[in-house]
């Protein structure tokens, strides 16, 4: 397949929006190389080629676009996982790399940290339907038609705040 426009190096963020019946067996298993096991699971990756053909096969199941650095502090802030029970917090993120979620985020929206340099930390985060719903176009439409799925460019930080 091929990717009719080229996006310099960010971070994407993915959100699942579908849930999981009714789907093939490739669109599952894609699915489940990003991370993305159940419906209102998000997961942030590089836009490199084969994220962006990964991400094109699954279009009609996420949204998808780039993450801003207050959205991603505030997605590790509240929805960053260590364990089931334990929940990832800047004592614990000063404790075993030195740094505040604030500079971590910072470095990880320009390179220069991963989010598997903090040890035990998920990388997949589980999201509530978003606030005041979704657009008038359904969950069934694409988002340049009205609807919610596909890219939206940075609009995604917008959904994202309301579903954390």
């Amino acid at each position: 397949m091929k990717v009719l426009f080229k996006m310099e190096q960010k971070r994407i963020v993915i959100i699942r929006i579908c849930g999981k019946t009714g789907l093939r067996k490739e669109i599952k298993d894609t699915l489940k190389l990003l991370r993305l096991y159940n419906k209102y699971t998000c997961t942030i990756v590089p836009s490199t080629k084969n994220y962006l053909g990964m991400v094109m096969l699954v279009n009609n199941y996420v949204t998808w676009g780039e993450i801003s650095k207050d959205a991603l502090k505030l997605l590790l802030e509240k929805r960053g996982k260590i364990t089931k029970k334990e929940k990832f917090s800047e004592e614990y993120l000063k404790k075993k790399i030195s740094l505040s979620i604030e500079k971590f985020s910072e470095e990880y929206i320009n390179f220069k940290k991963e989010l598997c340099d903090v040890p035990g930390l998920k990388n997949f985060f589980k999201l509530c339907p978003p606030k005041g719903g979704f657009e008038n176009g359904g969950t069934k439409k694409l988002y340049s038609l009205g609807g919610v799925l596909g890219y939206r460019k940075d609009k995604i930080n917008e959904l994202l705040l309301r579903m954390i």
